[in-house]
């Protein structure tokens, strides 16, 4: 059973920094992809970055330029680096995964990011 475990979710004052962990375990196979979509209240969830295992990186406009994704150096664990934050930044954080030989995709149970103006 995969389980995608998150850390580093809080709260922090605009202009402020936080960076969010993600894990996953349970299982054997290598990441695809990994990433975050956040969902704010009354809102549709929404891409705020991807990593593919080649590398490649894809953000949501609203956060280019001050997000950064990254990729652990244990397997199948990738970090978001949020700095320069705003209110509108608030919202819940989900991690995001795909594995080679799974067609599922696994989320997981949300980090809270709480920006104060």
């Amino acid at each position: 059973q995969v389980q995608l475990v998150e850390s580093g979710g809080g709260l922090v004052q605009a202009a402020g920094s936080l960076r969010l962990s993600c894990a996953a375990s349970g299982n054997t196979l290598s990441a695809e992809t990994m990433g975050w979509y956040r969902q704010a209240p009354g809102k549709q969830r929404e891409l705020v970055a991807t990593m593919h295992s080649v590398g490649t990186t894809n953000y949501g406009n609203s956060v280019k330029g001050r997000f950064t994704i990254s990729a652990g150096d244990a397997r199948n664990t990738v970090y978001l680096q949020m700095t320069s934050l705003k209110p509108q930044d608030t919202a819940v954080y989900y991690c995001n995964a795909r594995f080679y030989g799974d067609t599922n995709t696994y989320w997981g149970p949300g980090s809270q990011v709480t920006v104060s103006s």
